[in-house]
């Protein structure tokens, strides 16, 4: 086990440390999207065009296929009863734990929201009426999904809430995510999952009607499904393995990075790279991983990802950590400097969300602080951005000329136009000049 982490400890100075970022983010990169064209592209072809005609029947099919549950269509809609009963026979302390958690995430989201500020008057926004939020169907519940891609739809003020979620749990969705969906009074939830409910969603069926956004994460199938219907409905972005990159100096704490390295380490797949400018902190890091890792209940899963997602670089200065960590564009990223950390946190340009200091590890962002663990992996973190209020509005732009402002600006439109050939173009407009 040591000589196999030993491996992810390199120097810049080594060539081979470029090597090995690429390699993290080919298998990154492998982990979420399939080949195009090859054997589970066509499937996945398959599934979407079986749901877009066959509609219910095969949302039944591959329910029975996928998570061996034979449901009929009337079976596919969780009942309010059952909403509601979840709700009674969740433990005090969670939901007392569960509401701070959807007050903190309101609360952020409707500070951020574009469309409550003043707005130009070239502009309008316009909420979207239906949402679908994918959550996945792990053994173990995920309320924090539920809270994070529900809460800035409603915060934005999206009507209508969708949630689908693949019945692993006896059959059914986990209570404590039936829980948190009543808790938000979300009613229209659906024991199906993967690739045929994110076609359900955007082509709708008898049973589900079709959304305007599709969002949450989800494997390989879920991700590129929303992919390949992205333009039928919008999609928040293709989401991978989760990932952490820590950008620490010698006054952090090794075991404290260690740790947060694991928490997504263990998520199998999940990437976790150090950046330091320190070997000695490097060293103590890597220490402090072989111990832990022996620590956890899925040690073995969690090595795995080490070895193949992970690294720990050790930088001759923070300015080099700090212009590669803008390079690698991280879904989190850590900032462990003593009181250096705000002004290195001023200089990162791609990471999906930032984490300022020894006390701010990333769990607080996945369930408490405010801002959606919904985030771009995989380096679209320089071009996408986390999921928020704000991309549930849509804008319009509004354009309105009187007669005096169009005989100002005629003679540039018309001349722009036969400058293009569009001789209709410049018509509409001196037609107005002539009359």
């Amino acid at each position: 086990m040591t000589n196999e982490l030993d491996r992810i400890l390199i120097s810049s100075s080594d060539p081979a440390w470029r090597q090995r970022m690429a390699q993290i983010h080919a298998a990154v990169r492998q982990a979420t999207y399939f080949e195009e064209g090859g054997e589970q592209d066509r499937q996945l072809n398959e599934i979407l065009r079986r749901v877009r005609e066959d509609k219910d029947e095969a949302l039944a099919e591959f329910t029975q296929a996928f998570d061996n549950v034979s449901l009929a269509p009337e079976q596919f809609r969780v009942s309010q009863d059952d909403l509601a009963q979840c709700h009674r026979l969740i433990d005090a302390g969670l939901s007392k734990s569960i509401r701070q958690a959807i007050e903190n995430v309101r609360k952020y989201q409707q500070e951020i929201f574009i469309a409550k500020r003043e707005a130009h008057p070239g502009i309008k926004y316009t909420v979207l009426k239906r949402a679908g939020l994918c959550v996945p169907g792990a053994s173990a519940p995920l309320p924090s999904t539920v809270i994070m891609t529900a809460v800035p739809a409603q915060a934005a003020g999206v009507r209508e809430l969708v949630v689908v979620s693949p019945p692993r749990y006896n059959g059914s969705i986990h209570p404590v995510i039936l829980a948190v969906c009543h808790e938000l009074g979300i009613d229209e939830v659906y024991r199906i999952g993967g690739a045929h409910a994110v076609a359900a969603l955007a082509y709708g069926t008898e049973t589900i009607r079709r959304v305007d956004k599709i969002v949450g994460p989800g494997n390989q199938w879920v991700q590129m499904a929303k992919r390949k219907v992205f333009g039928q409905v919008d999609i928040d972005s293709i989401a991978g393995p989760s990932e952490v990159l820590i950008i620490a100096n010698a006054k952090a704490n090794p075991a404290w990075a260690a740790s947060d390295m694991l928490s997504q380490a263990e998520h199998a797949p999940g990437s976790a790279v150090l950046f330091t400018d320190s070997q000695g902190f490097a060293e103590n890091v890597l220490e402090e991983l072989k111990k832990q890792t022996k620590q956890l209940n899925r040690a073995k899963e969690t090595m795995k990802c080490l070895t193949q997602f992970s690294g720990i670089v050790v930088f001759s200065d923070m300015a080099s950590a700090v212009e590669q960590a803008n390079e690698f564009a991280a879904e989190h990223l850590q900032i462990q400097c003593g009181e250096k950390s705000r002004e290195i946190a001023d200089k990162i340009e791609n990471a999906g969300a930032i984490f300022i200091g020894d006390y701010t590890p990333v769990a607080v962002g996945d369930y408490w602080a405010g801002p959606s663990h919904t985030l771009p992996t995989g380096q679209t973190a320089r071009f996408f951005s986390p999921l928020s209020a704000n991309d549930f509005v849509k804008s319009t732009s509004i354009i309105e000329y009187d007669r005096e402002q169009l005989a100002r600006s005629a003679a540039d439109i018309i001349r722009l136009a036969e400058t293009e050939g569009l001789d209709a173009h410049a018509r509409s407009v001196r037609i107005r000049q002539e009359s």
